[in-house]
Formats: C-alpha cells, sequence, structure tokens
C-alpha cells in the first residue's frame, strides 16, 4: 500500500483494535510523569512545606508546555511528526529517571536546591508534554475518532491509576519509616517504565499497523509532509506523484474552528482553577485527615476517566457547537459551588462536586476533540489539532495563575 485511494474501505483494514489500544497507552505514557507528580503531592509537601509545590510546580510546568507548543504549532507542517513524538517520550522518560536521582542525591532533603532541581526536571516535562501531546494529537486528527478518544482516554487513566497506586501505597507503606519517600520511589519507577514502552511503541510497532499506515498514505496523498518518516518507517515511501495541495493557512483554520478553541480553553481554565491547588490547600480539616486531598484527587481523576467514555454513547456525545458552548459556560457556576462547599460543606458534598468536575472535563473534552477535525484535509487536521492543544494548554495555563486567588484572605498563605 503505497497511497490510500479509497479503493480500500479502513474498517476492512487490519489492526484497529490493535491501533485503539496503543492509542491509549500512548496517551497514558503522555501525562503518567505528570500526573504522578501531582499525586505525590503529599510527599513533596513534607519535603518543601512553604513553597507551596501543587501550585508553584504546575505553575512551571505550563509556561514551558504552552511556550514550547505555540512554536511547535506555528511550525507543524514543516516538522518531522515521528521525531517529534520520539524526542519527547524520551525526554518524558529521562526527566522521570532524574527525578528518582535527585531525590537520591539529596537523600530526600528539603530546602531550596533539591527544590529548584525538581522545579527545572518539572520544566522539562513541560517540554516533553508540547512535543508528545501537540504531536499525537496532530497525528491523531486525521485517522478515526476512536483513536482521539481512546488517547485522551489514555491520558486520563494516567491520572486514574497514579490515585489508586497512591491510596494502595499510602496504605502499605504508612506506618514503615520512610513510607511516603517509599511509595514515591514506587511510583516514579514505575512512570519511567510506561515512558520508555511508549518509545518503543511509537517508534517499532504503531506506524506498522496495517490502518494507520492507511490514514498516514491518505494524509500523504493530500500532500502532508509530516507523515513522511512515519511511512517510511513503515516501508512506505512518497510516491512522485505527491505534491503540494492547496490547504488552509493556521489564522483561516483558526477562525473557522475558534469556538471549538475557546470551547478548550474555557473547559481547562475552570477545572485547573480548581485541580489540583484548591484541593490540597483550600478544602480544610475533614474526617479522612491526611487521606483527604489524595480521595478528592483520585475521585477526579477516575471521573475524568469515566467521562472520556461516555461520549462513546451516541445519545450523550454533543455534536451541536452551540450545544457545547452552553455545557462549557454552564460549568462556571462550580466556582460558587465549591467555594461555599468548602466553607460550610461536609466531606461528602466535595467529593460529589470534584466528581462532577472530572466527568464534566473528561466528556466535553473527548467531544470538542473528535467533532473540530471533521471536514477538513489531512494536512489541516494535523494543524488543526495543534491549534486545539495551544489552546488547551493556553487554558491549564490561565487556571494555574487564577488558581492562586484562592489564597486571598487566607492566614500564612505567602
Amino acid at each position: 500500500m503505497t497511497t490510500a485511494n479509497g479503493e480500500v474501505e479502513p474498517g476492512r483494514l487490519g489492526g484497529q483494535f490493535n491501533a485503539i489500544f496503543v492509542c491509549w497507552i500512548l496517551g497514558f505514557g503522555s501525562l503518567i510523569s505528570w500526573n504522578s507528580m501531582l499525586t505525590i503531592g503529599d510527599y513533596y509537601y513534607s519535603l518543601f512545606p512553604n513553597y507551596h509545590p501543587s501550585r508553584v510546580l504546575t505553575l512551571v510546568y505550563q509556561p514551558f508546555a504552552l511556550g514550547t507548543m505555540a512554536l511547535l504549532a506555528y511550525n507543524e507542517s514543516k516538522i518531522n511528526t515521528r521525531r517529534r513524538n520520539i524526542i519527547g517520550y524520551i525526554l518524558f522518560t529521562l526527566s522521570t529517571f532524574l527525578l528518582i536521582v535527585l531525590d537520591l542525591a539529596t537523600s530526600g532533603k528539603g530546602g531550596v536546591g533539591p527544590f529548584v532541581g525538581v522545579c527545572a526536571i518539572v520544566a522539562a516535562f513541560g517540554v516533553a508534554d508540547a512535543h508528545v501531546q501537540g504531536g499525537m494529537v496532530g497525528d491523531l486528527s486525521f485517522m478515526q475518532p476512536e483513536f482521539m478518544q481512546s488517547f485522551f482516554a489514555g491520558l486520563a487513566a494516567s491520572g486514574a491509576v497514579t490515585s489508586a497506586l497512591r491510596l494502595i501505597t499510602k496504605a502499605a507503606f504508612e506506618k514503615h519509616k520512610n513510607g511516603l519517600r517509599n511509595g514515591t520511589m514506587l511510583f516514579l519507577a514505575i512512570s519511567t517504565f510506561f515512558e520508555f514502552l511508549c518509545v518503543l511503541l511509537y517508534a517499532f510497532y504503531f506506524p506498522k499497523l496495517p490502518i494507520v499506515k492507511y490514514y498516514r498514505s491518505k494524509a500523504a496523498s493530500e500532500g502532508s509532509k509530516t507523515v513522511t518518516a512515519d511511512l517510511a518507517a513503515a516501508g512506505i515511501h512518497g510516491s512522485e506523484n505527491q505534491g503540494e495541495l492547496q490547504r488552509l493557512s493556521n489564522k483561516e483554520l483558526l477562525f473557522q474552528i475558534k469556538d471549538y478553541a475557546l470551547d478548550l480553553y474555557l473547559i481547562y481554565v475552570l477545572t485547573l482553577s480548581i485541580f489540583p491547588g484548591f484541593l490540597y490547600e483550600n478544602t480544610g480539616e475533614h474526617q479522612l485527615g491526611s487521606w483527604y486531598p489524595l480521595v478528592l484527587i483520585a475521585s477526579y481523576n477516575v471521573w475524568d476517566l469515566v467521562g472520556r467514555y461516555t461520549p462513546l454513547i451516541k445519545c450523550l456525545k454533543i455534536e451541536s457547537r452551540k450545544g457545547l458552548m452552553i455545557a462549557i459556560l454552564s460549568r462556571f457556576l462550580l466556582i460558587p459551588a465549591f467555594y461555599f462547599t468548602a466553607k460550610y460543606g461536609d466531606q461528602g458534598w466535595m467529593i460529589l462536586l470534584v466528581s462532577f468536575l472530572g466527568i464534566t472535563n473528561g466528556h466535553l473534552t473527548v467531544c470538542v476533540m473528535t467533532v473540530a477535525p471533521k471536514g477538513y484535509k489531512g494536512p489541516e487536521q494535523n494543524a488543526l489539532g495543534n491549534l486545539l492543544v495551544v489552546f488547551l494548554l493556553g487554558g491549564i495555563f490561565s487556571g494555574v495563575a487564577l488558581d492562586w486567588l484562592w489564597l486571598i484572605g487566607k492566614k500564612n498563605a505567602f
């Protein structure tokens, strides 16, 4: 198969289930390192109690992710997607491993020096995230919507799995000396393994699946240059009649999808203004004690994962552009709901609110990401995917910055 000219139905090609599963693993690997950082936040709070680690580390991560992503999105049509994604996963692998090395080198001690080291590694996470998330979303935008849904489900699963493991390790190590640190090292070792697995899967297995070759060949026939290296890795070399076909510019694309871009921005500006900083520092003391923030983080992650599968139920998927905007804007009612629940409510109501935050975040994200690329050519879909990730990360960055507003009026906030 040199090109996909419409003679073969995608559904008849092999590897569809395998591709969906690999997309899930690649999504899982895209965020497991960062989610591990969020989930082991209680360890970093014990090491750096005066530095607001959940807020500061997130604030360090996002400018590097957003800045790198904006640069990559601007040049996406000239970038080798294969090299971009492999570099991203390798950087994730090395950075996660360096967290283990740093902790061992400092003997698990706090202080300014180790905290600066952690911040530097987290900045590398941001650069890796921009490479991987933008590259993968752009790549999957011209394939089946199920691949995109599975990738984003994997992103959420990384949070759910790390939360579950954190609860298990806390129960297992809580009464042991250095139990918190031992649990953290186990987390980081697991994350490093999955990042390395993603390098192998993306580099050697994913490009050779027949259905993946079909969609990449189709994109190449429509003028895409970003898939050339992946096709070559699968044994498919560009045909002589492949040329530059006319496509919409990034500016024209952005104008046409401006509502989808705003949708993603608003979804994540709300979510990150609450998660995770508010949940760690603004929910007070309750019966669950030190387990309380971990339970809240786990509740969000589990329901975020559930929400990324609910669009597979056709009657629940929102495809109307106006319907999506109304649903997304209505989520902002959660801000007063969280404020008054933290002030007057008990832990059950807070867990319910966090769960609703998670399921709506996951559901609306997948709805936007699977609907937006429809009707465009392969090169345009790749560019569109990159642009959407820029706005997603922009929403996260804005939300992280706004999250600090919850500290106004709080004693010993700074």
